[in-house]
């Protein structure tokens, strides 16, 4: 059959990024992926250190970022993304900046963005200054992703955190959904659950209906970004970052506070925490979360499909 006719392939759209080496959520980031557009991973070299600030800091290096990058580079793609929560506030938002810099002079100044400023972006974009916000870290890196939201004005009214330091893509939908129900106190606009290796993509749209307010997640905000920046969008139904049908349903019913135009970013509110302890928990060298005494963690001999919420 002569297929000639059919030409070459269109112009590829290409989105690199750059993960740590124990990323486990490929297939995640693919689904906020229209399908004219390609993903192009590449991986931090690994280093024996367990979820923590020290690890945050070894994979955001700037001299591993320069190799990445160089790597994604040979795909052309238009834009390089970091695909770590943690490794781009660990530095507050300066280190983000920097680190963004680095990408692009790496890139020969092709545009770059992390998802910790990918989040500040979204923020924006939804118009949320106070959220509540859910973590698998352990306390220490929980207080370094408020410290983070803090200097770019952004008040946490609520938190939650698992305590973990490894097999983070391994937590069931139930335990993000039981962090995000005690975290939601006071007057949020938004949530946050954070860190790219946490599982969240069919959970977005149950707590959105439950909370009735926009709810983020690290790969989500790092995907629309991305696509954002080169001019595409990314595929979400029933997230109202990215749809604008659910902007307008339930997720838009929040509107417990709003600044007024012009006014700024808010005044910094109290801190209302709960610490979480759920089915998925720490190793024996993780942090304590808040006193409560953490069960053992027993991993599931095989990871299986997703709970159901």
């Amino acid at each position: 059959m002569d297929v000639s006719f059919l030409g070459g392939p269109k112009p590829q759209l290409g989105v690199g990024v750059v993960a740590p080496f124990d990323f486990a959520l490929d297939r995640e980031l693919w689904r906020w992926i229209p399908d004219d557009v390609s993903l192009h991973l590449t991986r931090t070299p690994f280093v024996p250190v367990e979820v923590s600030l020290d690890l945050a800091r070894l994979v955001s290096e700037h001299e591993t970022l320069h190799a990445a990058v160089q790597a994604l580079c040979a795909v052309s793609p238009q834009v390089v993304s970091y695909a770590c929560t943690s490794g781009s506030f660990v530095g507050g938002v300066a280190g983000e900046r920097a680190m963004c810099a680095a990408m692009t002079r790496a890139g020969e100044r092709l545009p770059a963005l992390t998802t910790s400023g990918a989040l500040l972006e979204a923020l924006r974009e939804i118009n949320a200054w106070r959220i509540a916000v859910v973590t698998p870290y352990t306390k220490s890196v929980t207080d370094s992703l408020e410290e983070y939201l803090k200097e770019a004005g952004v008040t946490v009214t609520g938190r939650a955190y698992l305590g973990l330091t490894r097999h983070i893509w391994r937590v069931p939908y139930r335990d993000v959904v039981d962090m995000a129900r005690q975290a939601v106190v006071g007057a949020a606009d938004a949530l946050f659950i954070s860190c790219t290796n946490l599982p969240t993509y069919d959970v977005i749209p149950q707590l959105e209906a439950e909370l009735r307010m926009p709810v983020l997640s690290a790969n989500q905000v790092t995907m629309w970004a991305s696509l954002r920046a080169i001019g595409a969008e990314a595929v979400g139904p029933y997230q109202a970052l990215v749809d604008p049908v659910a902007r307008r349903g339930p997720a838009s019913m929040t509107a417990s506070w709003a600044p007024e135009e012009g006014a700024g970013i808010p005044r910094c509110g109290g801190l209302s925490e709960a610490a979480f302890a759920g089915s998925a928990v720490p190793s024996s060298e993780a942090e304590p979360a808040d006193g409560l005494d953490v069960p053992p963690f027993h991993p599931p001999e095989e990871p299986g499909p997703p709970a159901p919420v």
